[in-house]
């Protein structure tokens, strides 16, 4: 997607992985990503914030994502600052914001998101199976992948434009509200 931002392709286009070899989220850190598992894309956004604001696309992310899962799959899902969506208190989906910006502008945005939908446990390497699940694992049932997709991307949408055209407050209130480590210690 990286190379379509660079060609200037217009902000909104989306690319999905069935798998991924070398999936990584936030710190280099690898992401399992098994074949017709999960949902692994990446969006294309091109919008109008300074570098300094970057942090509301993160915001806007994790709050539709959550709202997303939720609606599809009646789970109550949490938000951990600063990219994780957890569900009783395990890792279930990630988020991964990569800008190329000037000093005052932001070029465009790769959004990547990892859903974990139709993982079995022994999908997870063994040091993960205690930190991640996935929404068949709490479900019990699986999940229509390209039902979520929908859902998660028209929740996207919604909060994207939020997050750019001065409703952001609105965004950051619901963050708030299911977020897991406001106001708690962390390392």
């Amino acid at each position: 997607i990286e190379k379509l931002a660079r060609d200037g392709v217009p902000e909104g286009v989306v690319v999905f992985a069935e798998s991924q070899s070398r999936g990584r989220g936030r710190l280099g850190r690898k992401w399992t990503s098994p074949p017709k598992r999960g949902l692994w894309f990446s969006l294309l956004l091109r919008p109008d914030l300074r570098p300094q604001e970057a942090t509301r696309l993160t915001i806007a992310a994790a709050t539709a994502l959550r709202r997303a899962i939720a609606s599809h799959t009646g789970l109550q899902p949490a938000i951990k600052w600063p990219n994780d969506v957890l569900v009783h208190g395990r890792k279930v989906a990630g988020i991964l914001v990569e800008l190329n910006a000037e000093l005052d502008h932001i070029n465009y945005v790769v959004l990547g998101l990892g859903v974990n939908v139709n993982l079995n446990a022994a999908d997870f390497p063994p040091e993960l199976r205690k930190l991640a699940t996935s929404l068949k694992l709490e479900l019990d049932k699986p999940v229509s992948r390209p039902e979520l997709a929908v859902t998660i991307l028209r929740e996207l949408d919604r909060d994207y434009t939020r997050a750019v055209s001065g409703q952001f407050t609105a965004v950051a209130d619901e963050w708030a509200m299911h977020d897991t480590t406001l106001g708690q210690r962390v390392v």
